[in-house]
């Protein structure tokens, strides 16, 4: 079989699509052939090199996965040759306290597949049951690899950590990513007003396209100020942040009194002050988050089979051309996903 991996860190020309041994499942495991795959910014910092993340080189990159079951274990039940499956992203102990609670996104040896261990991006791939879930049947395999890691993450943020209510606002930066775009329905599912925010005239058309009630460009400063004219003053209920130090001033100022800012990544920069005074003196909450658990990802499929998630894809790419997706995603302002499919 073939499949995609680094050897040493760098620009997009480090990755190699590569001969490699078809493993086989064990009793424990099922074998997927992967249909497609999707790329995430997380695909672009790991090939870069993250600061204080040393992770085995070669490296077998992607978290995000549809394809088809090949084998099947001997000891695992319930699935079958021939099924459609979406790949779950979190790997976790399964046996800790939090595991058996069903919150394993907050096991201590939480990882995600292509970051902690090796990922998606290869023609075969071994898998836990617990690594699988079922396809929703009104989707592609290009559609459904676009899905997991982006709505699993938006779904936690929104529902499980922001606890977003109908009725509140809710303020979701880069609507254009994935992340974002998922944000922009679930927001709207969840009967909450949506502003949205777009780098180019482009995104923004799209996002309300997505069901956002307005958009504003973040690229512009002083975007705190557009959303106090929209909210009379009062300001977002929610903010939904990942863009990091260029819009995290701004995102702040934007935060209603009581209101909750939630934060998954930090695409422009690690580091965004904070002034304390106005912390405490509005009642606000800073959350972090990353991605949901096993039934928030069940959920997740739910949605999308009934049409309230879809998953939006920029453009597709051949496998054999991963350093073209990976510099279209880095440098072309992609809207929504970058999905690989095709091994020929």
């Amino acid at each position: 079989m073939i499949g995609i991996q680094f050897s040493k860190h760098g620009l997009s020309d480090v990755l190699d699509v590569s001969t490699m041994d078809k493993p086989g499942a064990d009793d424990n495991q099922v074998l997927v052939e992967i249909k497609a795959a999707s790329l995430n910014h997380l695909d672009l910092w790991l090939r870069r090199g993250l600061p204080g993340l040393n992770i085995p080189l070669p490296h077998i990159p992607g978290s995000d996965a549809s394809g088809v079951i090949a084998e099947v274990g001997s000891k695992v039940k319930d699935w079958h040759i021939g099924d459609e499956v979406l790949i779950q992203p979190g790997t976790f102990c399964g046996e800790c306290d939090q595991c058996q609670a069903g919150r394993e996104d907050l096991c201590a040896s939480y990882g995600i597949l292509g970051e902690t261990q090796g990922g998606v991006q290869r023609q075969y791939m071994c898998l836990s049951p617990a690594n699988i879930g079922p396809k929703p049947k009104n989707l592609s395999f290009v559609e459904a690899a676009a899905l997991p890691l982006a709505s699993l993450t938006a779904w936690n943020m929104l529902k499980n950590r922001a606890r977003l209510r109908s009725g509140e606002t809710l303020l979701v930066l880069g609507a254009g990513s994935g992340v974002g775009s998922m944000a922009v329905q679930i927001g709207r599912h969840m009967g909450a007003r949506v502003i949205a925010t777009g780098g180019s005239e482009e995104k923004q058309k799209l996002a309300f396209s997505l069901g956002a009630d307005e958009v504003l460009n973040h690229r512009q400063t002083g975007f705190s100020k557009q959303v106090r004219v929209l909210t009379n003053g009062r300001g977002a209920d929610v903010v939904f942040e990942h863009i990091g130090a260029s819009t995290w001033a701004d995102s702040m100022k934007s935060l209603a009194v009581g209101g909750r800012i939630v934060t998954c990544g930090a695409t422009t920069g690690v580091k965004g002050g904070i002034n304390l005074r106005h912390l405490f003196y509005k009642r606000q909450t800073i959350l972090g988050s990353t991605m949901g658990s096993v039934s928030d990802f069940y959920e997740c499929i739910h949605l999308a089979e009934q049409k309230a998630l879809v998953p939006v894809i920029d453009k597709t790419f051949a496998f054999q051309d991963i350093r073209g997706a990976h510099d279209h995603l880095e440098f072309e302002h992609a809207f929504g996903k970058v999905v690989l499919e095709g091994w020929d």
